[in-house]
């Protein structure tokens, strides 16, 4: 840590001080707890299970579940258990370890979104070229690749709260450790700092969505020479794909590309990118995808007709 720290912890206010409010935000934030990991490891275990899911775009969808599960653990139970106390404190070694997982897996998301809309573009512009050009071993390479880059994204942050001199005071208007409020507790300037950061995550955001909505721009564009079939089954999957997309970055975007400074609204936009979206993702993929919907069923029955027969053998 950096110079001068008489800071060991942090001291969180949350979303509300009302005891009736964190009563109801409990129930609702352990709720969607429950159905974000129960969600995206149903995608994940279908995926690995169902050999007619073999493509890359279910690897890469098995991908995300799994980057959303992880991503949802680093903040909802710690959410959760402080809507239950009256005094929520996190150390500052496990606020930087939340920061890290926030940054790496909120990192290799935003990569890992790029590659699965090249993986669509590749699927209907060069349809003949498809299994070639996202052959498996192309498929685990943009996954290290997008990993690699989330961990890029997030040393640069962690290095520099680690080297921020915190004197007191060491109360963060937030629920989980951010950069902006933890900067705004660092007793230094922190305006260059600050540049960095909006630097390394605004600028990753902005060119990320950019580049996304340009090459969605340019799928749908090519649809027009598709006929009612294709058209209609590639709609469907790019709507999904941009509606996780605006969810994801529309909150990132607002968090990150601007000037340093906490403003009230932010707590309940990161919320939205923090639980609501990784709640959402598997259930915006699987319901608007037959080929999953029906993977799902026929795996289940046959999970369930197999435990029939241990339980009831003839």
């Amino acid at each position: 840590m950096g110079k001068s720290n008489n800071v060991t912890e942090f001291i969180l206010l949350g979303l509300t001080q009302d005891p009736a409010g964190r009563k109801a935000l409990f129930v609702m934030f352990l709720l969607i707890y429950i159905v974000t990991m129960v969600g995206n490891l149903l995608i994940v275990e279908t995926v690995i299970s169902s050999p007619s899911l073999d493509s890359p775009m279910y690897f890469f969808l098995a991908s995300l579940s799994l980057m959303d599960a992880v991503y949802s653990t680093a903040f909802s139970p710690k959410l959760i258990m402080d809507l239950l106390c009256n005094r929520r404190t996190i150390s500052v070694s496990a606020c930087i370890g939340q920061l890290f997982v926030e940054h790496l897996f909120g990192g290799a998301e935003v990569f890992l979104l790029v590659f699965m809309a090249y993986d669509r573009y590749v699927a209907i512009c060069k349809p003949l070229h498809y299994m070639t050009i996202m052959n498996r071993q192309v498929c685990i390479l943009l996954l290290v690749a997008a990993c690699a880059g989330g961990f890029g994204h997030s040393l640069v942050q962690v290095i520099v709260v680690c080297y921020l001199p915190f004197c007191g005071p060491n109360t963060i208007d937030h629920f989980i450790c951010d950069m902006y409020p933890l900067l705004g507790l660092a007793c230094t300037d922190t305006y260059l700092i600050g540049l960095t950061v909006v630097a390394n995550g605004g600028a990753i955001c902005m060119t990320v969505f950019i580049l996304l909505l340009v090459s969605y721009g340019i799928i749908l564009n090519s649809l027009k020479s598709h006929s009612e079939e294709g058209r209609r089954k590639a709609l469907s999957t790019c709507s999904s794909h941009i509606i996780v997309v605006v969810l994801f970055f529309v909150p990132c975007i607002f968090m990150y590309v601007r000037p340093v400074s906490n403003f009230p609204i932010d707590k309940s936009l990161t919320v939205v990118y923090t639980v609501i979206t990784p709640m959402l993702n598997p259930l915006i993929y699987t319901l608007r995808n037959a080929e999953m919907k029906n993977s799902m069923k026929k795996l289940w029955c046959e999970r369930l007709t197999m435990e029939r027969l241990r339980m009831f053998p003839h």
